[in-house]
């Protein structure tokens, strides 16, 4: 019986670390969802499907509606770069709350497209999407590490440094 107890207490604190409250994480790294603005055409900014959400790709504007633009490697460089990523992901994460009302609903971060807005030699997509990539893991914990793929991109509508869209799981 005793060992029983232990196991569950194990198991409880186990579950517990991988658990997070994702809207108590926004508190603690002093982030403030903006408003979600209107989509920039004929389209929605998300589409549930079941347990499903499929997030339109969204861009790195300020709370001004202000985006983060040009080309990094070029007239960005890879640490404004991430921080373009990290505001993507602060208005995709925008987006969720206004659709599900509490971001403890995310059930997991399911697929992250990232898209970089860079020259055809630039190499470091890949640390770029970090800047969102990390943020999901920093707000949802174990729940927030996702597939993902990153991209360069000739160009971005409004000429935006970085575009992601992503697929999230809900309850």
């Amino acid at each position: 019986m005793m060992m029983k107890m232990f196991f569950g207490l194990f198991l409880l604190l186990t579950y517990s670390s991988y658990a997070q409250n994702a809207e108590e994480q926004l508190k603690k790294l002093n982030i403030e969802l903006p408003s979600v603005g209107k989509p920039i055409a004929n389209y929605v900014n998300v589409v549930r499907v079941g347990n499903l959400l499929f997030l339109s790709g969204k861009g790195p504007s300020n709370e001004k509606g202000v985006y983060t633009t040009g080309k990094v490697g070029k007239d960005l460089t890879l640490e404004e770069g991430i921080a373009a990523a990290r505001l993507t992901a602060i208005n995709q994460l925008a987006v969720l709350k206004a659709e599900l009302g509490d971001l403890n609903k995310v059930k997991r971060i399911v697929k992250v497209l990232g898209m970089v807005n860079c020259e055809a030699d630039f190499k470091d997509h890949p640390k770029v999407i970090n800047g969102f990539s990390d943020l999901m893991v920093l707000v949802f914990g174990e729940k927030g590490k996702h597939a993902r793929s990153a991209v360069g991109m000739c160009s971005l509508p409004m000429n935006m440094a970085v575009e992601v869209e992503l697929v999230v799981e809900v309850e």
